[in-house]
């Protein structure tokens, strides 16, 4: 049917009568949207049944991969581009009167994550499926996600994504593979005749989890794996007859909406004891609802528990799914009867955890009191594996207890999720060298020393089906002509490449490709912003999460700079310069949603100055999400990837810049450090403290941004027009006085000051070298050819091998 436009048309056809009972001639885009897709759905599912039961019956070891997001990214163009029918699905629609382009648009983003580790999770799907290797994801089914973001007069104002709105035809609702998540209660602790303790959990909240799976499809294989979301019902519906019949339409329902909440919102706003218990509800609730589906799959196949290590593994995304680690205890133990030492070995043996970073706010906490009220048997567990662990501790080092201090699971009134995953798995990974590094002898040192051997690293990849095959499709039949299709199922031969860095027809090529791209995102801005922006100017981007640490305000803060300079002398010779960033804050980061007031204010002030708007201009483009993204990369001419060194674990979107010809201009930091090595120093603008550098500066002291800020008269400047006011008459006298308190009072603690005129020198070489085209061009191939080493395909083949222990399947349709 997908393989020839005359069948795909008459099934088409068809389906609209069988499903519709209406013509294509009647439909509504929804209609020819949801006819397409079913069609996709009928070609996957048998796919998808083959692959399952082809699992089953060979007894493949699988790896669940556990995480709180998964920013996929919409189905239908990816599917099509898996199966390699979107030439035929696009000329067939086209004879019936109908733009695939316009079915493309028509779906919403599925709004299941929020930045690079929610993007790496999809992206490691993606991997899986393709490589034909025995993986699937396990995650939340939220209802609203993060938040839909909107910028009303400069700030950010966050409204409910409401993707599910629309019927969603690439998931599929199993009721019969529910279970019950419990919560609350307490335990009543009984001996049996062996003297051995038995525990009941009484009067507790019962939460149904039921699954929606979605089929992950591999790229030109029969491989369909599975990406397993959760959502929270009510097990009977908890409406209060007594209630409404009083008139009390609120608390008729209130028990419903309550279960009901902790799968509608990811990351709710943590500035409240409510929603800190919600954001912990949630975490237990996905964790326990997989690790139990697991574990009744696993018997009703192989039956004896104790091979579950040689069969399962259970690859935890960060500290959100540390629980892992007592759920499959209380498993093991309290239902499957279990003693303590066997249940821990067949845990320790099973789970393996990745850490994404060093910021404290990622190696989770919870009070004791909050645990315990929510979750009182798995409180007793993970007090039971702290108790023996310390023991063991005290053991090793008896004349160290500030050492066993650091290193307990449950100290000064906390859980420390990230100290539990550690000691609870069999592998911990960092995502970059320098992060692993920085695990292995700072943060984690003391656990490094501990267990030699656990520790590795595993640096972060990106799929370029999607980030380059899908995003770039000029560029990608470009290399493919240029070199052949091999790159395509192997990427790292992008790097034969490299010997078209130097042609000039290859230059050209590349030029025109990204012009394209530019004017496309170019109709975006004056569609979705208003501003006119010029192509042919260099798209400095950076789009990310917007955190300090980030230092999207370093940014902002040499645009302001840039503008004086053109004030001052108007004709400075630069090439002119669109700066664009996107990204969300945290509902309640009051600082970072600042940093959007400021470039938003700097958009307009700059983009309503005629003495300056033909040189420069700054956009900010608002909810930032997969489809954004995959108009944003093409088009971008210099990476912005700026993080304080030491701070950015790895980061993906250096990787996606890169893959589609973008030249970085970043710190020594996260996955920078391995572009730069691969791409030479020539092929990356570096600037900015090394890591060194700033880990002295926090150990021993010696920096005073007070200081920079008296004797630099372009940082006074700049800090003084952000106090005053002056540029910026519209807006509130204090709307900019965090960031001011931030570099002076608190005395700059990602460094922006004292990295900005570094920062600024390193913008003056990307103005040089953008002015020299072929020089430029050979830079940007030589980044696209050694992209390929950053492909998810190669991260995940490390985890395969390394961790995971997985073969290649090679499932067959009979």
């Amino acid at each position: 049917m997908f393989n020839d436009k005359e069948e795909f048309v008459s099934a088409y056809k068809h389906r609209f009568m069988s499903l519709l009972s209406k013509t294509v001639d009647e439909a509504t885009i929804a209609d020819k949207y949801t006819v397409l897709a079913s069609m996709i759905c009928d070609n996957m599912n048998e796919r998808w049944v083959v692959t399952n039961t082809y699992y089953l019956k060979t007894g493949a070891r699988q790896a669940y991969y556990f995480s709180l997001e998964f920013l996929v990214g919409k189905f239908l163009e990816s599917n099509l581009l898996c199966l390699g029918a979107e030439d035929v699905c696009r000329e067939g629609l086209s004879e019936l009167g109908v733009d695939l382009d316009d079915l493309i648009r028509y779906e919403p983003d599925p709004a299941l994550g929020n930045g690079g580790l929610g993007r790496l999770a999809a992206c490691f799907l993606d991997s899986m499926a393709a490589m034909g290797l025995p993986g699937h994801g396990c995650g939340i089914r939220y209802k609203y996600g993060l938040f839909r973001q909107q910028i009303v007069d400069g700030y950010q104002v966050e409204l409910p994504d409401n993707w599910l709105n629309r019927h969603n035809p690439w998931e599929m609702r199993k009721p019969d593979k529910a279970v019950i998540v419990k919560l609350n209660g307490h335990i009543r602790t009984e001996f049996d005749e062996d003297g051995n303790a038995c525990f009941t959990h009484e009067d507790y909240l019962p939460v149904l989890a039921v699954p929606y799976d979605m089929p992950i499809m591999g790229y030109r294989n029969q491989t369909v794996n599975t990406l397993r979301l959760w959502s929270a019902e009510s097990v009977d519906n908890s409406f209060d007859f007594a209630s409404f019949s009083r008139g009390d339409y609120v608390n008729a329902v209130s028990g419903k909406y309550s279960v009901e909440a902790i799968s509608e919102v990811l990351y709710p706003d943590d500035s409240n004891y409510s929603n800190r218990l919600l954001r912990l509800k949630q975490q237990y609730f996905f964790v326990s609802a997989g690790v139990q589906s697991i574990v009744r799959r696993f018997k009703r196949k192989q039956r004896d528990l104790k091979l579950l290590p040689e069969k399962i593994v259970i690859h935890i995304n960060d500290t959100h799914p540390a629980l892992t680690v007592p759920e499959l205890m209380r498993i093991l133990i309290d239902e499957e009867g279990f003693g303590w030492d066997e249940a821990w070995g067949l845990t320790t043996r099973t789970v393996a955890y990745t850490n994404h970073t060093i910021m404290p706010e990622a190696l989770e906490t919870w009070s004791i009191d909050l645990f315990w009220e929510l979750l009182p048997r798995i409180y007793m567990i993970v007090e039971e594996i702290n108790r023996r662990f310390i023991a063991e501790l005290e053991l090793n080092y008896p004349e160290d207890p500030d050492k066993v201090s650091r290193m307990a699971i449950i100290g000064d009134g906390v859980v420390r999720m990230a100290n539990l995953a550690v000691v609870g798995s069999f592998s911990v990974n960092g995502v970059a060298a320098v992060h692993t590094e920085l695990l292995k002898n700072v943060v984690m040192k003391d656990f490094n020393d501990y267990y030699p051997r656990k520790f590795n690293n595993k640096t972060n990849g990106i799929t370029h089906r999607r980030w380059l095959i899908k995003s770039n499709p000029l560029l990608s039949e470009a290399i493919t002509e240029a070199i052949g299709s091999e790159w395509i199922t192997r990427p790292t031969e992008l790097e034969r490449l490299k010997q078209f860095s130097g042609d000039p027809a290859m230059q050209e090529k590349l030029a025109s490709i990204k012009l394209r791209c530019k004017e496309k995102l170019v109709r975006y801005i004056a569609d979705t912003q208003g501003i006119k922006v010029d192509p042919s100017s260099i798209f400095d981007v950076q789009v990310k999460r917007i955190h300090a640490y980030k230092r999207q305000l370093l940014n902002a803060l040499h645009v302001q700079h840039l503008y004086n300079q053109l004030l001052e002398n108007p004709g400075l010779d630069i090439a002119p310069r669109t700066f664009i960033f996107a990204g969300k804050a945290a509902p309640s980061y009051y600082y970072a949603k600042t940093i959007i007031k400021y470039i938003n204010e700097l958009s307009r002030l700059i983009s309503g100055d005629a003495r300056v708007n033909k040189m420069l201009n700054v956009v900010f483009l608002e909810n930032y999400n997969v489809s954004l993204a995959e108009l944003i990369f093409p088009a971008s001419d210099v990476s912005e990837q700026i993080s304080t060194a030491s701070k950015e674990a790895s980061g993906t979107g250096c990787m996606k810049f890169m893959m589609n010809g973008a030249v970085t201009i970043g710190t020594n930091d996260g996955a920078n450090i391995e572009i730069r090595q691969l791409v030479g120093d020539d092929n990356f603008i570096l600037f900015g403290l090394s890591v060194d550098e700033v880990l002295a500066y926090y150990n021993s002291g010696g920096y005073n941004s007070r200081e920079l800020y008296h004797n630099d008269a372009n940082i006074r400047k700049l800090i003084d027009q952000l106090s005053s006011g002056e540029l910026f008459p519209n807006t509130a006298a204090d709307d900019f006085s965090a960031i001011i308190r931030s570099l002076l009072d608190y005395n700059d603690e990602f460094f922006v000051l004292q990295d900005f005129d570094n920062y600024r020198a390193a913008q003056g070489r990307i103005d040089e070298l953008y002015r020299q085209k072929k020089r430029w061009a050979s830079v940007a191939l030589t980044n696209i050819a050694m992209s390929g080493h950053f492909s998810s395909d190669n991260t995940i083949d490390q985890y395969a091998n390394d961790i995971w222990q997985l073969t290649r399947m090679t499932p067959h349709l009979t």
